[in-house]
C-alpha cells in the first residue's frame, strides 16, 4: 500500500523490514479524495498527516482577492503536511489537483515514532528538509527565472521525483493538470503558460500532448532550466 513512500525513503537510505512494518502500521486505510477537494484546509488544525499514494496534490496559499499560488506539487510518496505535527494551525492548504488516493497517520502515532524509531524519524525529517529545498528553488524561479525556464525547471524536477516512485521512466511522464493549474504553479497567466509550452516544443526539448510528456533532449532541458538536482538529495547516504 505505501510502496511509493518506501521507494522514496529507500532512495536516501536503507530501510529495514521492521521499519517498513512500522510505517505500514502507522497509516490508516486508504481513502479517495476527489479532484478539486481540499486534503487539508488553510488555517485548519489537523490531527493527522496525510500521505499521497496516487494522484497529484498541491500546497497553496489563497489570497483575500481569490487568487491562488501553488507553492509545491505533491506526488505519490509525499506526506503533504508532515510538518503539521509541529506547526498548527496550517498557514496554507493542500488541494487534490487530480483524484487522489491518500492514507492518514494520526499525530499520536507519529509522536510515538519519534520516541521509538530514531532512524525513521531522521528520514522523515530529511523529507521535510527536502520540501524546504524545493520551496527555495520555486522562490528563486518565481523571482529570477524566465517563464520558459520556470516551466523547464518544473519538468526536470517532477520527472526525477516521479522516477523515484516508478511513475516515470525513459524520459516519459504524465502530468494530468490543466494550464490554469500550471499558471498557479508558475505564477503566470494561462496565455504565458501556453507560450512557454510552445517554446519548449519548438526547441524540440519536449513533446507534450494532453497529459503525456516526453522529454526529447534532457541535457537541453537542463540547460534551459539551469537545473541542478542536488536539492532533491537523490543519492543514498546514511542519516
Amino acid at each position: 500500500m505505501i510502496s511509493p513512500l518506501i521507494q522514496k525513503l529507500s532512495r536516501r537510505d536503507e530501510l529495514t523490514a521492521a521499519e517498513t512494518r512500522v510505517l505500514e502500521e502507522l497509516l490508516q486505510p486508504p481513502i479517495v479524495i476527489p479532484a478539486g477537494t481540499d486534503i487539508v484546509s488553510q488555517h485548519s488544525t489537523p490531527g493527522f498527516s496525510t500521505l499521497v499514494l496516487d494522484g497529484f496534490a498541491g500546497r497553496y496559499v489563497m489570497l483575500t482577492n481569490g487568487s491562488r499560488q501553488i507553492t509545491q506539487l505533491n506526488a505519490p510518496g509525499d506526506f503533504v503536511d508532515l510538518h503539521s505535527l509541529m506547526m498548527s494551525p496550517m498557514d496554507h492548504g493542500v488541494v487534490a489537483l487530480t483524484r487522489c488516493t491518500v492514507a492518514r497517520s494520526p499525530h499520536e502515532g507519529l509522536r510515538r515514532l519519534t520516541e521509538s524509531e530514531p532512524h525513521l524519524t531522521r528520514l522523515l525529517w530529511l523529507d521535510t528538509l527536502i520540501d524546504a529545498a524545493v520551496h527555495r528553488q520555486w522562490i528563486a524561479g518565481l523571482g529570477r527565472r524566465t517563464a520558459v525556464a520556470r516551466l523547464a525547471h518544473l519538468l526536470c524536477e517532477l520527472y526525477l521525483r516521479l522516477e523515484i516512485v516508478h511513475r516515470a521512466g525513459s524520459c516519459k511522464m504524465e502530468l494530468p493538470v490543466s494550464q490554469a493549474v500550471l499558471a498557479d504553479i508558475l505564477g503566470l497567466s494561462e496565455v504565458h503558460v501556453n507560450r512557454s509550452i510552445a517554446q519548449l516544443r519548438t526547441a524540440e526539448l519536449v513533446k507534450w500532448k494532453g497529459r503525456a510528456i516526453e522529454i526529447c533532449d534532457w541535457d537541453g532541458l537542463v540547460r534551459q532550466a539551469e537545473f541542478e538536482a542536488t536539492y532533491l538529495r537523490l543519492t543514498r547516504a546514511p542519516v
